[in-house]
């Protein structure tokens, strides 16, 4: 087996194992033995990976790359042709006493490319490596998708949260306005403390219509990404095989990263692509036979007596080899292998562009997700502050040491660190899955969504890569995602609030 033939059945052999990594996802994210109402983090990617369009339309344009193999191939294999012509001799000359009035001529050409100065043999090793690179592409893609999704997920519970803490407040300032309002009747305190009770409780219903709407825009980018309605959605379960420093996080991505993976590949098909070019400067060889038949319909005469004596078919055969010297083609295949020349140049510093900004990305994400994680700790102990805050403005108001405009002041600031809170629990985690994708360890394969046959791109290669049968097709494309035309405009309904 060839180097490239042992990579590529060690990448179709690691597509379809589930890693140790995989199973640790994948027990987290198991589905429970009863039938639940509501959706899980693993259902919503499995989703994702079943019925997105972007992840089908990829796996469309992977299985298009594959067919590049077999067209590479055709130009060194046999070729077999054949042609029947049949002619009437309107209008003979009147000194041909012999020519036939009709003729019926049959010919077939096989041909067999014996030496071609290795254009078809790096064609081909061009299309084998992109095929390689689409593999890598896709699993990157495969891991785009994935992170859209997660980011879905958690910015359907972020904006469901933040909903019911609005939701919340204003109830609590309507208390207050309303008790405001009684104590202002017996004078216990003036209209200013009223109209501020007024004010916070107007802009509240503000910030509520507005996470209303946010939360409206987060189901429908869900149902965008997964293709269905989001249910209750329940907490994700813990990010396994997080890197523990940003080297490791670089290292793991410069061997796993499918971006870059493909950067690679396309650099070295751009490589073979020039070698290809430079063919066209050399001889090539080949090897053809030709035999022909010809029948003249009863049509040829004899001169002596005008009349017909037979039907006077016949055959014909050659063979033979034929060899073409290129000579001077006006600097044709100099200006080629010059443009591939460059394309392969670009094709480097594009490996190397893509190497910058997955070591730039890993490093970024690795730093949101630790920042992220420290802001939770952070914002949990504001939270905890802010809510004994609170009940101590309340109480001291209640021996007039606080203001009305003291208690709706430290409701706010709860309110705020509260928003606060759920928004860095959502930013760490999505930040954690981003760093996953960036060290290349978000792909089916190693988030163990065992749930169906993963789909594997070898099959299709291995089924088209020899195919050489002119009429062989597929069936007609039918679209394998799902549409949302029929999925109920979303709205601002949550489940019970629960605390953040």
């Amino acid at each position: 087996m060839t180097k490239m033939g042992r990579d590529r059945a060690g990448r179709g052999s690691a597509w379809r194992r589930a890693t140790l990594l995989g199973s640790a996802f994948g027990s987290a994210l198991a589905l429970p033995a009863a039938p639940a109402l509501a959706d899980d983090l693993r259902e919503a990617l499995v989703g994702a990976y079943n019925t997105n369009p972007t992840l089908q339309a990829a796996r469309a344009n992977q299985r298009a790359t594959d067919a590049g193999v077999a067209a590479a191939k055709a130009p060194g294999l046999p070729s077999l042709a054949g042609t029947a012509t049949y002619t009437e001799f309107v209008k003979n000359s009147p000194v041909s006493f012999t020519a036939p009035a009709r003729v019926l001529v049959g010919e077939v050409n096989a041909g067999l490319p014996v030496y071609s100065g290795g254009s078809v043999r790096n064609s081909v090793h061009a299309a084998e490596t992109r095929v390689l690179a689409g593999q890598a592409s896709l699993r990157g893609t495969e891991s785009g998708v994935f992170s859209q999704t997660v980011a879905a997920y958690m910015d359907v519970i972020r904006d469901q949260a933040i909903v019911g803490l609005n939701r919340s407040n204003v109830q609590v300032l309507e208390v207050n306005l309303k008790a405001t309002s009684d104590r202002f009747e017996i004078g216990d305190v003036t209209r200013t403390d009223v109209a501020q009770s007024n004010s916070r409780l107007a802009l509240a219903r503000g910030q509520l219509r507005q996470a209303e709407a946010n939360l409206v825009t987060s189901r429908e980018t869900y149902i965008q990404v997964v293709g269905k309605v989001p249910a209750d959605l329940e907490a994700p379960p813990p990010l396994p095989g997080l890197p523990a420093t940003p080297d490791d996080a670089v290292q793991i991505a410069l061997a796993n990263n499918p971006d870059l993976q493909a950067a690679q590949e396309q650099s070295k098909a751009a490589g073979f692509d020039t070698k290809a070019a430079g063919a066209s400067r050399l001889p090539k060889l080949s090897l053809f036979a030709t035999g022909d038949y010809y029948n003249y319909v009863n049509s040829l005469k004899f001169a002596e007596n005008n009349q017909v004596v037979s039907v006077q078919p016949y055959t014909t055969a050659q063979a033979g080899v034929r060899a073409t010297i290129p000579l001077f083609q006006g600097g044709l295949p100099a200006a080629q292998i010059r443009q591939a020349q460059a394309r392969e140049g670009a094709a480097l510093e594009q490996e190397i562009g893509v190497e910058r900004q997955v070591i730039a990305t890993v490093r970024a994400a690795y730093s949101s997700w630790k920042a992220a994680n420290d802001v939770i700790t952070m914002n949990q102990t504001a939270v905890d502050a802010a809510a004994l805050s609170l009940e101590g403005v309340r109480a001291e108001n209640t021996v007039g040491n606080r203001t009305i405009l003291d208690i709706l002041n430290a409701e706010q600031e709860l309110l705020n660190a509260q928003v606060q809170l759920v928004t860095a629990r959502r930013n760490a985690y999505v930040a954690g899955f981003n760093l996953l994708s960036a060290i290349g360890k978000a792909q089916a394969k190693d988030l163990g969504l065992d749930g169906g046959v993963l789909y594997d791109p070898e099959v299709n290669y291995d089924r088209v890569r020899n195919n050489i049968w002119d009429w062989a097709h597929d069936p007609a494309p039918v679209a394998q995602s799902t549409r949302t035309v029929d999925t109920p405009a979303q709205d601002a309904t949550i489940p019970a609030q629960t605390a953040p």
